[in-house]
């Protein structure tokens, strides 16, 4: 039965940006989310999104020459770039949007207050949440659980380069199975690297769905709010969607 979202939080990776570059942001990579981005907001859905920022800056990459604070401070701040770059997109296309951010930069977005942000959602407006959580040590898998469950949003949607969650890597073995549903506990048991663990576990005592889906596939942001079966569904064990919201 299909189960339409009414509020939802798209979580993009950095990476989706890149097309075939090897680093920064492809224009055709970033008009190819935008117009995807558009085709689920004219379904209705208030939609939120966070961004990653690996085809700009991964911390993991530093080195010995810069210190893990510092290496998370310069990825929240890639994001922000991210960010401004798909809000310009969008509004190019006639979507209004917001940028809040959890690191205050006043002359370029919007500091991360939750009612407002709430209150720019129920006025139609996509918010974009950069920044990652402000504190370092948190990836934007985290931020983006943290901002869904703070927002009292349906889900969250997890936009990937694949079609789901599948038994194994299915680019590396090909008899790898795409599973259709899957619990939390199975996800942080099995070490399926949906998302980390804390935002896997923040979702699951939340009962915060998490949808996973391919973002290469035309359509697919549009089919995952309006509750098309696509890709893998992550929900508690009872399959029961969050008590704080209900989708019309």
């Amino acid at each position: 039965m299909k189960r339409r979202f009414k509020r939802v939080l798209l979580k993009l990776s950095g990476e989706a940006l890149l097309g075939k570059e090897p680093h920064g942001i492809d224009s055709a990579s970033l008009t190819h989310i935008c117009t995807e981005i558009q085709s689920a907001y004219k379904k209705g859905v208030q939609l939120a999104v966070v961004i990653g920022a690996g085809n700009i800056w991964r911390g993991q990459d530093r080195g010995e020459a810069i210190d893990r604070v510092t290496a998370d401070y310069m990825g929240m701040l890639a994001t922000i770039i991210n960010s401004l770059a798909l809000q310009d997109s969008l509004e190019g296309m006639g979507v209004p949007t917001r940028v809040q951010t959890a690191i205050e930069i006043s002359k370029l977005a919007e500091a991360y207050i939750r009612r407002r942000a709430i209150r720019h959602l129920e006025k139609g407006r996509v918010v974009i949440f950069a920044g990652g959580t402000g504190n370092p040590y948190f990836t934007t898998d985290t931020a983006a659980a943290l901002r869904a469950v703070e927002i009292e949003a349906d889900a969250v949607l997890k936009a990937t380069k694949v079609d789901g969650v599948y038994t194994d890597d299915p680019v590396r073995n090909k008899n790898a199975r795409l599973l259709p549903q899957v619990t939390f506990m199975e996800a942080i048991r099995r070490r399926l690297r949906v998302m980390d663990t804390t935002a896997l576990t923040l979702c699951m005592e939340n009962k915060m769905p998490i949808v996973v889906f391919n973002l290469r596939r035309k359509g697919n942001i549009a089919r995952a709010v309006s509750g098309e079966g696509v890709g893998t569904h992550i929900t508690g064990d009872d399959g029961r969607r969050r008590s704080g919201r209900t989708p019309p």
